[in-house]
């Protein structure tokens, strides 16, 4: 099996590799790469993300086809993609971060500032925060619910759709922190930085 770490520049994604590293081991064949071809022909993609919406979707853009060949590969090929962090929230429609950006169009909803209702919560949101599975999923196999998982934002994903939500976190109000849809599986907190409960996220991720 071939999975690919889509790198096309957002930020230091050293711990995603690391991390599939040591659950893939010598199991599967990884790519840390933008090159179209590679990531046509891979089974699964990861899709990392660090910093800002807008700084995200403009780096994956300035890579000539990228957007298009990811579009194809989950969309019409319907292959697994799992998308990290920014990488989830680029699934959205739209991302209000610095200035209104348009984003992959893939689970329909925005991706808002959480509401830190003046000054109570720190943002951004950094550290261990329980999850509260609200839906079973093949991402969660032997995951208990209210585990901890470490996140790092001060944005969230709003889906338009609620059955795509498989958990939410307690910050400020229910915050969405891991969605599915058919194939696309996503997780605001990073299961590279949560430990051995992250791992087995991205072992599953990896069996599906």
């Amino acid at each position: 099996m071939k999975i690919t770490i889509v790198d096309y520049k957002s930020g230091n994604i050293s711990s995603v590799i690391n991390s599939f590293k040591e659950v893939a081991k010598d199991k599967v064949n990884l790519e840390v790469t933008s090159d179209l071809n590679k990531i046509k022909s891979s089974d699964k993609i990861v899709l990392p993300g660090q910093g800002s919406f807008k700084s995200c979707v403009d780096a994956l853009n300035k890579i000539n086809g990228l957007a298009d060949t990811l579009n194809d590969f989950t969309i019409n090929k319907k292959k697994p993609l799992l998308g990290i962090c920014v990488g989830l929230q680029m699934f959205a429609d739209t991302g209000y971060e610095e200035i209104e950006t348009k984003g992959l169009g893939w689970i329909s909803g925005k991706v808002s500032k959480i509401n830190n209702q003046n000054g109570k919560y720190k943002l951004p949101h950094i550290g261990w925060n329980q999850i509260s599975i609200v839906k079973g999923s093949r991402i969660f196999k032997d995951i208990e619910n209210n585990a901890h998982m470490y996140f790092v934002h001060s944005f969230e994903f709003i889906p338009k759709d609620k059955n795509v939500i498989l958990a939410t976190t307690d910050y400020s109000s229910n915050i969405v922190c891991a969605v599915e849809k058919e194939n696309i599986f996503g997780t605001q907190f990073h299961p590279e930085k949560s430990d051995k409960i992250g791992l087995q996220i991205i072992d599953n991720f990896i069996k599906l």
